[in-house]
C-alpha cells in the first residue's frame, strides 16, 4: 500500500530514504488525481521494497507543495539520494511512471 506523505515526515520518508522514492500530489477534489490513485497502488506493491512510493494530499500539506513549485495536480515528483530526479505533472500512463521510476534504479 502506498505510504501516506506529510510535510510533518517528508524529511525522514523521502529526503533521507536510501531507496528511489515516489511522491503523488494530489487531492480528493481532483478527478485525474483520482484515475492515478490505483497505478500509484499498484507500484507501490509491485515495487516493495526496491522503492518507496506513496501519496501527498496538498491541501492538507502546504509546505512541500510550496516547496517544489506544485501549481497542477496530480504531480508525481521522483527522488534519488534525497535529490528530485524527475517530475510528472497530469495523469500518464502506467508504463510512463515505471519508466521514470526504473531510471533510478
Amino acid at each position: 500500500m502506498a505510504l501516506e506523505f506529510t510535510d510533518a515526515n517528508f524529511d525522514e520518508l523521502v529526503i533521507k530514504s536510501e531507496k528511489p522514492v515516489v511522491v503523488d500530489l494530489w487531492a480528493e477534489w481532483c478527478g485525474p488525481c483520482r484515475m492515478l490513485t490505483p497505478i500509484v497502488e499498484e507500484m507501490a506493491k509491485e515495487y516493495e521494497p526496491r522503492a518507496v512510493i506513496g501519496k501527498l494530499n496538498v491541501d492538507d500539506n502546504p509546505a512541500i507543495t510550496a516547496k517544489y513549485s506544485v501549481r497542477n495536480i496530480p504531480t508525481l515528483l521522483f527522488f534519488k539520494g534525497g535529490e528530485l530526479a524527475d517530475k510528472q505533472v497530469g495523469a500518464v500512463p502506467k508504463s510512463t511512471l515505471v519508466g521514470k521510476l526504473e531510471k533510478l534504479f
